[in-house]
């Protein structure tokens, strides 16, 4: 049975109008930009597919998903954890369709549980994500002439941030008296504060020294060669281009441990935060993470004590 439904006003829409329609309802859903950024990219690419075989969104089935399943393993070579998210955006597009009944169902759900779905224990978790001792970092690190990406690697380290915080920064979101920054707000983020060591201020210090030489376009505190924002792309490569000189990252593999990626960064913070001592609380603090039990809020944590108790724990890299 066809999982499109006979609807009369269909043929007037058009692939790029009903994809239209799914970007407005993901903002309407409160996605964050940036996920709404990688679902469009996965789901143009689906659509150009589509066009050249002359097949309407409406009309896709199994047999179309397989076959651009088979496009992206075979001709794009893509590895397996961007096709889960391709299939991921795909899914959240038909459910979409569903919704407002384009489709009697959601057409990507079987093919996405048979074929792309891995079924690997802990698949994805932090578990999977490779971890290096204190000595490698400090190794990594120190073998990088680059100041910029020298900043970038000890900042993602030094404060567990994620990819898209760090490149938000601007330089007045940082308070050189305390050394900490205050974060862009994120759906994702509680605390806006991190602090960070005298390590990484003096290294901050001299790329700022040395950003001032680029004639800078914007006030974020990492550009690139243009003088620009840095990107999440260009932030990527700072990270893994290092990595992989000095064999931590293998850009070849498929397997999540076998590449050291800037959220590798965020995974060896908190791991190491803990391995000192530092309270689990406080590491959530630092994370930004969000409290999840109702009692929680009760439970205020000082700015000063938690200041204190970062410095104490921070892992030294000899910078």
């Amino acid at each position: 049975m066809s999982s499109r439904a006979i609807l009369p006003y269909q043929a007037t829409k058009s692939n790029m109008d009903l994809i239209e329609g799914f970007y407005e309802d993901c903002k309407l859903k409160g996605m964050t930009p940036e996920t709404i950024r990688r679902y469009k990219s996965s789901i143009l690419i689906f659509n150009d597919f589509l066009t050249q075989r002359g097949t309407s969104l409406i009309d896709v089935d199994k047999g179309a998903l397989k076959d651009f399943l088979a496009y992206l393993r075979q001709v794009r070579k893509v590895k397996q954890n961007t096709i889960e998210n391709y299939f991921s955006a795909l899914s959240s597009l038909y459910e979409f369709l569903e919704f407002e009944e384009y489709m009697l169902k959601n057409p990507v759900l079987a093919v996405r549980k048979r074929f792309v779905r891995s079924y690997k224990k802990g698949k994805g978790s932090n578990s999977d994500r490779k971890l290096i001792p204190v000595e490698e970092m400090k190794i990594l690190i120190n073998s990088i002439l680059d100041t910029r990406d020298k900043a970038i690697i000890t900042l993602l380290a030094k404060t567990g941030i994620r990819r898209g915080e760090l490149i938000s920064i601007d330089v007045d979101d940082i308070d050189w008296v305390e050394n900490s920054i205050t974060l862009k707000p994120k759906a994702k983020r509680s605390n806006r504060t991190v602090f960070f060591d005298d390590e990484t201020a003096r290294l901050l210090k001299k790329w700022i020294k040395l950003r001032e030489r680029r004639e800078p376009k914007t006030n974020a505190l990492f550009i690139g060669e243009t003088g620009t924002r840095l990107n999440r792309n260009g932030c990527y490569i700072a990270v893994t281009k290092h990595a992989q000189r000095v064999g931590l990252h293998d850009s070849d593999s498929d397997k999540m441990e076998d590449h050291f990626s800037p959220h590798c960064c965020r995974h060896w913070f908190t791991t190491h935060l803990r391995r000192a001592g530092m309270t689990r609380e406080f590491i959530q603090e630092l994370r930004g993470d969000r409290r999840k039990d109702a009692i929680d809020i009760y439970d205020h944590i000082d700015k000063e004590e938690l200041r204190e108790a970062y410095l104490a724990h921070i892992p030294q890299l000899g910078i």
